[in-house]
């Protein structure tokens, strides 16, 4: 809707009596609110449907686990439906394309994150769920090296062509450059490829007012390797690591909607020049429009969560949870705050270093653990904790970081 209206509408109703509704469309904060709220309907509207269409086709958890103390647990869920995260991987795309600018080569990049981890999620949970009707000993989802191998290159790709995005003349460098600086040295000095490092200032005041600012010289710029590796690291440990933490009713969907919301403001600040450089912060060209996926993310999560809460009626599966995690990720990539938001995805982190802690521990010691299960949710729940206790707790901690992780920036 809103590249129909910029392309065709605006001029034919420039000055008319309903030029007014839809110029609210050139407000990029209502179509990041827009898009929340039309991704939680969608969900909504179209969630009972899919629900009773993934139960017509037997698409339900399989209810596996390799702890014993577990197993009255998994076999509750045994039949709930998965793969839930078609409508929030639907509802994302949905409210994109309705009102975001996806002319913009950042928003494509993020889509093509967002559907390529929902396939590769796909393929494994489809796997999984058919492995009982296929033939005697069929694998149980993608084995671990394929879906790595999936998730790295898709994030090496969107890596590659977003560092190259950068180095577009879109990107106003007139503040790097310099007479004496070529056009190539100052594409390499982008804001879209600095190192952000927490509590640097990226811009410092030009006078005492504060009222104009200039690049802080010590930014380190980095260079098309480094900042491949670190955006597949960033992409596809997000990935993971929401994966790991869908192990509970509402705890990935919970935690992924509050950090999205933090996400979105990011964006907001990091796609405005003027909020950017008051907060000290990259401004990257044009990534403000990231904000509106980032918004449609919460709605969906939040959507979501109507039937996602305890007790689940459905589950959002791998599809789900390597999508949210992917396109987390790549929005930190691209807004350049990779250590802003892996703090606010701190319950994420836990979760999948109790994984790593657990199986390095495992496999080091013959056989001892540090947890009585992994990842650390269960672990909260063998030592006592309830469900809902873990969850709601859970949710508080992701709050708190995502406040904290705000505040942190105004920090310099």
């Amino acid at each position: 809707m809103y590249v129909f209206y910029d392309l065709f509408l605006r001029k034919a109703l420039l000055e008319t009596w309903i030029d007014a509704p839809f110029a609210l469309l050139d407000q990029l904060t209502f179509r990041v609110l827009a898009a929340a709220i039309v991704s939680f309907l969608f969900v909504l509207l179209l969630g009972k449907r899919t629900i009773a269409w993934l139960r017509m086709k037997k698409i339900g958890d399989a209810g596996l686990t390799d702890a014993a103390a577990l197993e009255s647990v998994a076999t509750e869920k045994k039949h709930v439906p998965t793969m839930g995260g078609i409508l929030i991987v639907g509802s994302i795309v949905f409210s994109t394309l309705l009102l975001s600018d996806f002319r913009i080569n950042y928003v494509v990049l993020a889509l093509v994150t967002l559907l390529w981890m929902a396939a590769l999620g796909g393929v494994d949970d489809w796997l999984k769920l058919t492995a009982a009707t296929r033939a005697t000993g069929s694998r149980q989802g993608l084995f671990a090296w394929e879906k790595l191998i999936g998730q790295f290159g898709g994030a090496v790709l969107v890596a590659f062509f977003a560092y190259r995005y950068g180095m577009l003349p879109d990107a106003p460098l007139e503040s790097l450059a310099s007479s004496a600086t070529s056009a190539a040295e100052s594409a390499a000095k982008s804001m879209s490829h600095v190192l952000n490092i927490p509590f640097q200032k990226t811009y410092i005041a030009e006078n005492t007012r504060g009222i104009s600012y200039i690049v802080n010289p010590s930014l380190i710029y980095l260079s098309l390797p480094v900042f491949v590796i670190i955006g597949m690291l960033v992409i596809a440990g997000t990935s993971n690591a929401v994966n790991i933490a869908d192990g509970m009713d509402g705890l990935a969907a919970g935690t992924s909607a509050a950090v999205a919301i933090g996400v979105t403001i990011l964006a907001l600040i990091a796609g405005q020049k003027a909020w950017a450089e008051w907060l000290l912060v990259p401004y990257v060209a044009q990534s403000a429009e990231l904000a509106v996926m980032a918004g449609a993310m919460a709605g969906a999560c939040l959507g979501f969560l109507w039937f996602n809460c305890s007790p689940a009626t459905v589950f959002m599966g791998d599809t789900g949870a390597l999508a949210l995690g992917g396109l987390i990720g790549f929005i930190a990539m691209v807004v350049r705050q990779e250590f802003v938001i892996l703090f606010m995805c701190g319950i994420f982190l836990i979760e999948i270093g109790s994984v790593v802690l657990q199986v390095s521990y495992f496999r080091l010691t013959g056989g001892k653990r540090i947890f009585k299960v992994a990842p650390y949710h269960h672990h909260l729940h063998l030592l006592g904790w309830r469900e809902q206790q873990v969850v709601a707790r859970f949710w508080i901690i992701t709050v708190l970081l995502v406040a904290a992780g705000l505040v942190s920036i105004k920090i310099r």
